[in-house]
This record gives structure tokens, sequence and C-alpha cells, in this order.
């Protein structure tokens, strides 16, 4: 049954029916971006005239990767391939001209810092002319990482758990993390001398800047100072001590930076996926952001006054974390924050859901809800305030049965929030 359909009836489409079409509109959206078909695309386009060497970074690097692979075909030399553990294609394990690593995300490991010594092995072990293909997509921050003599991983994760918990946006979190890192801030780009290389980026940062992507690995710009937020008195020694490597100067000449996916290409995706389902859709916006609890409220109250249809939103919220938080992330909270203004409402369904198929811990991409998810978990004796308050959002909406779990997408465009509402 179709929204039009409905509307020429006299009955509201069933909840199951509006919980299929919102998983189907996100799955939309995902494909608009997916890192195989985006790569892809365009390598056939632009493909390389010699043989190619290539470097997959971040959480949707095996996708992008395996891409590459299909389209290169016998140009493809050799490639190193670091994802987030659980991410990679065993595809690309049983080709022997790929070494693929597994590290940590979203706080690094022993693992993370092995793979940034991998990475420089592999730059270093290149022909002077290699012609070198770099995939990069978001988690890369935390996934490889070369740290100066004075700072091990004992001071590289109690920076990256108080970034986490600090509310701050990306951005401004990997300023923080390129200041005291030898490959952040264009610093890698010491290692690719003049071979001419291309970057092709999966965008998880708002305005798509290359600069904050990955935090910047291959790509060098003016760096403010961190003076716009009150960073914590040993964050500023760490920094202070260990100086950082110095950003080389024009090797960047040799350097081409491309986005091959973005938020707004999955929303427009999600958009167009909508109307043929015969929803009325609308882009609110690609830019949220702010604290996710306050940000569910926000988004339900929007919604009163709107007429029936879909409505989409993209970005990136953010928690400040107690000192133990439970389970489930940003969408997670926003949406159990959603599911309590909307509880005893039959009209909206709501979903919030990481493009990367994660978030935070658990396995659960994000979460779907409804105006009786708050009822459903309460029989099951959990308190909805008291679950979004230790950040164990999670836990209420396993039990409330909402949870809405992809695995690993093969993409990364931030967050994906769709909502449904009938008369």
């Amino acid at each position: 049954m179709t929204w039009r359909q409905t509307l020429s009836g006299d009955s509201r489409p069933s909840v199951t029916d509006v919980r299929a079409d919102l998983l189907a509109i996100y799955q939309a959206g995902l494909a608009a971006v997916d890192g195989h078909a985006c790569v892809s695309r365009y390598l056939n386009a632009n493909m390389p005239s010699g043989t190619v060497f290539l470097a997959a970074i971040g959480k949707a690097a095996s996708a992008m990767a395996a891409g590459a692979r299909d389209s290169l075909g016998e140009q493809l030399s050799r490639a190193l391939v670091i994802t987030k553990t659980g991410h990679l294609d065993p595809v690309l394990q049983q080709d022997p001209r790929f070494v693929c690593r597994e590290a940590g995300h979203p706080v690094p490991t022993d693992d993370s810092l092995a793979a940034g010594h991998a990475l420089i092995r592999f730059l270093e072990e290149l022909p002077d002319s290699a012609e070198l293909l770099v995939l990069i997509s978001g988690g890369a921050s935390s996934l490889v990482e070369v740290l100066p003599d004075n700072v091990g991983l004992d001071k590289l994760r109690a920076l990256n758990d108080w970034l986490l918990a600090s509310g701050l946006p990306i951005h401004d979190m990997n300023r923080v993390r390129s200041a005291f890192s030898r490959i952040k801030g264009g610093r890698l780009l010491r290692w690719i001398g003049s071979r001419p290389t291309t970057v092709l980026l999966i965008s998880d940062v708002a305005g798509d800047n290359p600069t904050f992507i990955g935090s910047g690995l291959l790509y060098t710009a003016d760096r403010k100072p961190l003076d716009n937020f009150e960073l914590p008195d040993w964050v500023t020694f760490i920094i202070g001590s260990s100086q950082g490597e110095p950003v080389p100067a024009g090797n960047e000449l040799s350097v081409e930076h491309h986005v091959v996916a973005r938020l707004v290409d999955a929303l427009e995706a999600a958009h167009r996926h909508a109307e043929s389902l015969g929803y009325t859709p609308t882009i609110v916006t690609h830019a949220l952001s702010g604290d996710a609890l306050q940000a569910g409220r926000d988004i339900v109250n929007q919604l009163q006054d709107k007429k029936p249809g879909a409505y989409l939103w993209g970005g990136e919220t953010t928690v400040n974390l107690p000192p133990r938080p439970g389970q489930g992330g940003r969408c997670q909270s926003l949406a159990l924050s959603a599911a309590c203004s909307l509880s005893g409402q039959e009209n909206i369904v709501l979903l919030a859901a990481g493009t990367d198929g994660t978030d935070g811990p658990g396995t659960a991409a994000g979460a779907m809800v409804d105006g009786s998810t708050v009822a459903r978990g309460a029989a099951r004796g959990l308190d909805a305030g008291r679950c979004l308050q230790q950040a164990d959002a999670g836990t209420f909406l396993e039990a409330s049965g909402d949870l809405v779990v992809t695995g690993p997408t093969g993409t990364n465009v931030t967050d994906l929030v769709i909502a449904i509402k009938s008369e």
C-alpha cells in the first residue's frame, strides 16, 4: 500500500508498512554512496594510463578498494587496505596483491599504530615514479596513526576518550588529533614525495572539506590556533610537548583530491525513493548537529506542525558521555529522545541511523521508533529517561525491539534521520 493509495482511502498505513518504507528509503540513501560503486564510477570515467599502487584507509576502505580492484584489473600492482575490525572483504584477503589490516575504532589500539607503520613502509617501498591512488573514508583518524617519540598509545587513547566524550564536532576533534600526529594534517605528504597521487574521499564531515576527512592525511591547510574551545590542561600538555611533524612544503602539488560520495548524495537518493513510494518528501537539513537528545526533541516538535509526508535530516549530533556509558551511540540517543516526545502518538515513525552501519558501542546502526516505543521498553522494566542519562539508549531500544542492524555498509557519510508522518 503506497502513501497516495492510503490518502485516497479511509485508513492510515500500518506501522509495519511505514517501518518497511523507512528502511527502504534509508537503504536507497546508502546505495547512492556505496564505496564500491562510487570509486568504480570515478575510475571508469578517469582511468589511469599505467600501473597503479593503492592505499585505502577508513571504515569504507574495503568496499572502496574492491571498487578500484574491479575497475583497474591488471593495472593494479599492489595495495594496502586498513579498516575497522570486522569490515574486511574476504575477496580482497585472497588477492595476493593486497595486504589487509584491521585496527581499532572509535578508540585507537596497538593495531592502529601497527597500521600506521605499515602505511609508512608501503609508501617508502614504492618506485619513485609510482602512480598512487589513495582511498580515504571516515574512521581513518582512529584506524591509522604514527606518533612522535614522546607520545605512546596510553596518551593517544586518553586523548581520544576525552574527545569522544567532549561533545566537540568532528572537525574540531580532528584538529586536536592532527596537532600531535606525524601523519595527520598533511604530514603524510612527507612520504609521498613528487609521486602523482589521486585521493578519492567519502566525506563524513560537514562541508566536505578534505582538511577534516580522515584528519587530512594528504591535505595541508592553514592551521587556526586551538583557542575556540577549552582543552583540559593535560591535553594541552600532550600537544605542546609532542610538537608534531613539520608539514612538508610543496609536495601537495602532485596530489589531487576528489570527493566521490557525500551526505547530500544520500539525502537526495533517499528523497527520490520516498517519492517513488508515493510520499511527499522534504529534505529539512543536511547540517543536523548539536546535542543528540535535544535534536530528538526538536525534530518531533518540528513534525507537529508539518503536513503528512516523509521528512529527512542528515548530519552528526553529539553525546556527552557519563563516566561509565552504556550501549548505543548518538543515533540511538536521538531516536530514544524522540520516542519520549512521541509517546502515545500514532501517526509518526522515525528512523535514525549511521550510514556506516555502526552507532557507538554495540552492533546496531541506529533505531526506528514510534509512539509505542517507550511503553514497550517500560513493559520490560526499563526507564527511558534513566537510560538516556546513562548514555544507554541501546539497552532500552533492544528491549523495545527498535534497533536497526545492517552490518558494515561500505560507506560513511554521517547519519540519516528519516520520519514519516501520516494523517
